[in-house]
């Protein structure tokens, strides 16, 4: 199962902010246990779709080079329930990104009400035993799934389109590991790549 706590994104500013949705649906199974005759999104599922969405505007600030992760939420205020049948718009916006990590504020609203106010920080792991949790194809794979590259603008106004980094980090993983008898073949460096079965996916440091 890949748990993505955002659908699309609507708005993603380079270093800047990204805007993104999550609609609520009944078909969620965790919404079953939460509440059983009053089911509502819990605030730690909403707190994952605003670092989804502001780890992924971090990641990409820094072209993928930093391992991003959830560190400190030193702020978070909800304001009004968000029930199957809502549609959530989440917005962060970048304050600050440093050596050691980034902070971003966020917002979650119901419409035009303001449902949530978060603060979220991250850090940037240097840990190379973390392995498939940074493949740089997930990343890759989860800003084309959620429209970040349709919506997107680059920092100089200009289309956002994928670091080119990031797709010399796939090239090389691809030629150093050629595929096994009876694998499929890998697609080229610029299509989308599909994580594999089995790869945990960072639901704050995509």
């Amino acid at each position: 199962m890949r748990w993505y706590w955002i659908d699309r994104f609507l708005e993603f500013e380079s270093g800047r902010r990204a805007k993104a949705i999550k609609n609520i649906s009944l078909a969620e199974e965790h919404l079953h246990d939460h509440f059983r005759h009053h089911p509502m999104i819990p605030g730690s599922l909403v707190i994952e779709g605003l670092a989804q969405t502001g780890g992924l505007l971090v990641c990409e600030h820094g072209q993928f080079a930093e391992k991003v992760i959830l560190a400190k939420i030193p702020k978070a205020e909800f304001f009004c329930e968000a029930v199957p049948g809502d549609t959530l718009t989440y917005t962060t916006t970048i304050e600050y990104v440093k050596q050691e990590g980034a902070m971003v504020t966020a917002t979650s609203h119901k419409g035009d009400v303001l449902h949530a106010e978060v603060e979220i920080v991250f850090a940037h792991l240097n840990d190379d035993r973390t392995g498939s949790l940074f493949d740089p194809r997930v990343f890759l794979h989860m800003m084309r799934l959620l429209g970040a590259f349709d919506v997107g603008h680059a920092a100089d106004g200009g289309p956002l389109v994928p670091p080119p980094r990031l797709l010399e980090v796939i090239e090389s993983v691809k030629d150093a590991v050629p595929p096994a008898a009876g694998d499929a073949v890998p697609p080229a460096a610029g299509d989308a790549v599909p994580p594999a079965a089995g790869d945990a996916v960072p639901p704050d440091a995509p």
